[in-house]
């Protein structure tokens, strides 16, 4: 049995770059989070060199001495695991509390809800 990846925040981060356009490097990765958040070139490698020691990237040579990185870990199934670890940790695995609680905040707009109703009546005419 294949063991779902469980990447730290910081891990998924660089992870969903990869998803998106690998293979990278780490300068092309330290430049796509640079974006969204402040964060060290040094610091950026140091997490990709972990990653790539525990399974979570693989990497292939470069142009020069650099590598390349790419996902070793499948974004379904990262995604899936850390969800399920979501939902057992915050809600007690009670998917109907996390819906009511995601609702229940200012941050679902009209629209979203709309959404919503419409892929659960989907699923009721299944």
């Amino acid at each position: 049995m294949t063991q779902i990846a469980k990447p730290s925040p910081a891990e998924t981060a660089i992870l969903q770059v990869l998803w998106e356009r690998q293979p990278c490097s780490v300068k092309a990765i330290h430049h796509a989070l640079s974006q969204t958040k402040s964060v060290g070139y040094t610091t950026t490698l140091k997490q990709i060199q972990r990653m790539h020691d525990k399974g979570l990237v693989s990497r292939a040579r470069g142009e020069g001495k650099s590598y390349d990185y790419s996902a070793a870990v499948n974004e379904t199934d990262t995604k899936s695991g850390l969800f399920d670890r979501f939902v057992k940790t915050a809600f007690e695995g009670s998917v109907p509390d996390l819906v009511m609680h995601a609702l229940g905040t200012d941050k679902a707009s009209p629209d979203d809800i709309e959404k919503i109703r419409e892929f659960l009546n989907s699923l009721d005419t299944e």
